[in-house]
């Protein structure tokens, strides 16, 4: 097929000619094959721009570190050439894993260190984690600037470049509340409540596993509050999951009681819709929220959350 024997004389002419691993390479996009209605002529394009970019990172004349979109817009034309998600920069992180032996990334946070093995800097300040009462005990400017934010009962944006700027350690034993909601957040620091809080702000981003990372391994433990439906069900298996955290009012009796009182409260009762899903630290949770059919986020519980979070 002519997409892959152009790619094989792109190789061939490039300065990567006989490099260990490229062989392996083209074996292995040949087996993947070309994404579907992506054109011969797109194709051969674009896998002649993954050799001009993995020569530009492994090749004798590599450079030193650089931005991404930088990367991109000299090699490509486009600042987004290798924005994550296009077959690009599939293409070209294969190469990097191959040439490193490591193994391919199969997540975001994998896919930046797979980009920093070249010296490769993705976006890193775009993206935040919503925080709230973080006291790391370092004596650095970063941990004194969160423990200042924390006195004035101010939250805090964690970008993915501050796990690795400053110490993240919490006095020992420490319990660091995670809810799903920035209202919960925001509603915390006008309380001015004094517990530390981390906001998933929805789906839980990487910015925010890796912030969670961060605290998990310096022996934080987490309680873990979220929304009543289907989804709000679906992250917080995750988070319990992965962070052995507790639930934190997410019972059967919890979501019954939540929903009487908005009921009595007059409160519009918003339909529980999609498809079901159990909880894995209370199989009677489900059945209670089916039997209800009633969904409901974590604003209807705010006073019960901020309480919680006094101390």
């Amino acid at each position: 097929m002519r997409v892959w024997s152009s790619l094989a004389a792109a190789l061939d002419a490039c300065p990567l000619a006989g490099a260990d691993w490229t062989g392996e390479w083209q074996d292995l996009l040949r087996r993947a094959g070309v994404p579907g209605g992506v054109t011969p002529e797109t194709a051969v394009r674009t896998l002649h721009q993954a050799v001009s970019v993995l020569t530009a990172l492994l090749g004798p004349e590599r450079g030193g570190a650089r931005g991404r979109g930088e990367l991109a817009a000299t090699t490509t034309g486009s600042a987004h050439g290798l924005d994550g998600g296009t077959w690009l920069a599939r293409l070209v992180q294969r190469g990097i894993a191959l040439a490193y032996g490591t193994e391919f990334p199969g997540d975001a946070a994998s896919r930046r260190a797979r980009w920093r093995l070249v010296s490769v800097t993705p976006d890193e300040v775009s993206s935040t984690a919503l925080t709230y009462g973080l006291r790391p005990v370092g004596g650095g400017w970063r941990e004194h600037a969160l423990r200042q934010r924390a006195d004035h009962h101010a939250e805090a944006h964690l970008t993915p470049r501050d796990p690795h700027d400053l110490r993240l350690r919490l006095p020992d034993g420490a319990v660091v509340h995670i809810c799903e909601n920035p209202r919960v957040v925001e509603a915390a620091a006008d309380a001015a409540r004094v517990l530390p809080l981390v906001c998933t702000s929805g789906s839980a981003a990487t910015v925010v596993l890796t912030l969670l990372d961060a605290l998990a391994a310096t022996g934080c433990r987490f309680p873990y509050h979220g929304d009543f439906d289907w989804p709000g069900i679906a992250l917080a298996n995750r988070i319990i999951r992965r962070y052995q955290a507790r639930p934190w009012g997410m019972g059967a009796e919890d979501y019954e009681h939540l929903a009487a009182r908005s009921q009595a409260e007059g409160i519009p009762q918003l339909p529980l819709d999609g498809h079901l899903v159990s909880a894995v630290w209370d199989a009677g949770l489900a059945p209670a929220m089916t039997a209800l059919g009633v969904a409901l986020h974590e604003e209807v519980t705010l006073d019960l959350l901020v309480t919680d979070l006094s101390g």
